[in-house]
């Protein structure tokens, strides 16, 4: 057995080094290909109904039109791009649950038994705030800001807005409502990871509440009520948030191990 180690060169130990990188490459191709035939397979069952899940969105838009306005196609391709530009989003917002998924089936051997309890349960919380995200976007804010904003035209103008431009605003807006609705994640997440207590970003309230207004500012249009709408609820989730990070205090190092779990090389003191 020596003289066979003795005979290994340098370059079979680097081979057997680099066969572990290789397979988790194998592994992450594999699962960016899954994420990929999900999306497309949505995709393909949204594409039959791409017109009618536009009408649905401009749904909003369309009930505050002053009467004989419609929207209107700037570009001469826009009416046959478009829906189907939105069924394609669609199809990926559709998909979350899953690339999470196979973001977490990719990640969680790495990750202690506890941290695999805590992320799983954090993936499905931000993934249902992502949406609500989105809900509250499309039923409280859509309503509110088209209401102002079709009635603060000027007398003599037509408002008739592109369905392009119109797509892409709402989609901005789907995500930022989507990103913001995940403060409580963030700030379970930092508290989780030691970064900060329950006990300093309740100090940092003010600074919060100043920041939510700021971020707000920069995340929807320049009107009052949607910032108003975006500001406020964040401001609901940081409390929320740190009203449920006093759960995820991490007290000692031994809070990563289970009872049947050894200590690894990172935090054995013994070492």
């Amino acid at each position: 057995m020596q003289h066979g180690l003795n005979r290994m060169s340098p370059n079979d130990f680097e081979g057997a080094a680099e066969q572990p990188f290789i397979s988790h490459l194998i592994e992450l191709r594999d699962r960016l290909l899954r994420i990929i035939l999900c999306v497309l397979a949505v995709f393909l069952g949204l594409a039959a109904y791409a017109n009618e899940i536009y009408s649905y969105l401009a749904g909003p838009l369309l009930k505050h039109l002053p009467e004989h306005s419609t929207m209107i196609a700037i570009d001469v391709a826009s009416p046959f791009f478009t829906p189907f530009k939105l069924a394609l989003i669609a199809a990926i917002f559709i998909s979350i649950p899953v690339i999470l998924y196979q973001f977490w089936a990719f990640v969680a051997p790495g990750l202690y038994k506890r941290e695999q309890r805590l992320v799983l349960p954090l993936l499905l919380a931000s993934t249902l705030l992502f949406y609500l995200g989105m809900a509250f976007a499309y039923f409280v804010v859509f309503p509110l800001v088209f209401g102002f904003l079709t009635a603060a035209a000027p007398e003599g103008v037509a408002v008739m807005t592109d369905i392009a431009k119109y797509l892409d605003f709402v989609l901005a807006l789907f995500f930022a409502f989507g990103i913001c609705f995940e403060v409580p994640i963030l700030t379970i997440v930092l508290v989780w990871t030691g970064l900060t207590t329950p006990a300093d970003l309740a100090e940092k309230r003010p600074y919060v509440v100043v920041g939510v207004f700021v971020i707000a500012m920069f995340l929807t249009p320049p009107d009052a009520i949607s910032q108003t709408l975006l500001a406020i609820p964040m401001w609901m989730l940081f409390e929320l948030g740190l009203l449920f990070s006093r759960f995820f205090v991490r007290n000692t190092e031994a809070d990563y191990l289970d009872e049947d779990e050894e200590m690894p090389p990172r935090l054995d003191k013994k070492h």
